[in-house]
């Protein structure tokens, strides 16, 4: 199949943007890395009258430290997370992710905007944001305003996005020397989506883990912090058996999806293994 006609806008900053979307009455997507959307208007899975793009939008772009939040641009490409020396110091977990990311020619086009407004459930970097405690700022006709990680992804590929609004950067609590990250997930083939996936930051200043932060990714309708697990660990030494108390406790997290090719048990099962890899491997590492 092949795309239905539409009208092409390339504005030059996001206020034409936004005055580009609603001229097309709401018919309209905006475009930038296209990883996502160019296939779906291939198969007619989208259909807009007008497509808005955004991939040369200064104000998109730029990765920065400001007053302890990593600020990355919508239009922040995949393989960037991968080299950029502040996000590996201030986001580790979306540096461990980025390898994950299906194949180099993705990794290269791909966008960090594109890939949390999709919100594919088993997409690595909406599940390491939520890891996180990113937050979102968007902005539309009304304004703009920030929604955290945990309020942003409400449904299966649905959003806190209005109609015509744009994502515009992310924003991360700057990761200090005390935390300690591991991401890891299973897929069929490399580059295949993940049947399960799980990223971990612990905050141990010593051999007590303070604070615990685990995000599990291609496990439900939404990335997931799997908040009982990391109870699991909080104020316990990183040892076998609070790592078995916190994998036991992602049943209490987790419903995953049955289905034909991969059912909910064996789901539950692939995350008890990645969350017992990677928390032995930190305790490893202590």
């Amino acid at each position: 199949m092949k795309a239905r006609a539409f009208d092409y806008a390339r504005p030059a900053s996001v206020a034409e943007a936004l005055t580009a979307f609603e001229q097309a009455d709401g018919d309209a997507s905006y475009i930038a890395g296209g990883q996502s959307l160019v296939p779906a208007l291939a198969l007619r899975l989208q259909a807009p009258a007008r497509l808005v793009d955004i991939a040369h939008i200064a104000e998109l772009r730029g990765i920065a430290v400001e007053e302890g939040w990593l600020r990355l641009g919508a239009l922040t490409r995949h393989v960037e997370l991968h080299d950029h020396p502040l996000v590996a110091t201030h986001a580790p977990l979306l540096a461990l992710a980025a390898p994950h990311v299906a194949h180099p020619a993705i990794r290269n086009r791909g966008t960090l905007g594109g890939s949390v407004a999709l919100a594919d459930p088993a997409a690595e970097f909406p599940a390491m944001l939520l890891a996180m405690d990113a937050e979102m700022e968007i902005t539309g006709p009304e304004g703009s305003r920030r929604v955290p990680a945990g309020d942003f992804f409400q449904d299966l590929y649905q959003t806190a996005l209005e109609p015509g609004e744009l994502l515009v950067a992310l924003h991360i609590p700057a990761a200090g020397p005390g935390h300690r990250c591991a991401f890891d997930e299973i897929a069929r083939r490399r580059g295949d989506y993940a049947l399960a996936g799980c990223g971990v930051m612990l905050t141990m200043p010593g051999d007590i883990v303070d604070e615990a932060r685990i995000a599990c990714l291609a496990v439900g309708s939404t990335p997931l912090r799997a908040r009982a697990a990391e109870a699991a660990l909080i104020g316990r030494r990183l040892d076998p058996d609070s790592i078995r108390k916190a994998q036991s406790a992602l049943a209490d997290d987790l419903d995953p999806p049955d289905d034909a090719e991969v059912p909910a048990a064996m789901r539950l099962h692939l995350a008890r293994v990645l969350l017992g890899r990677l928390l032995g491997g930190m305790a490893e590492a202590a």
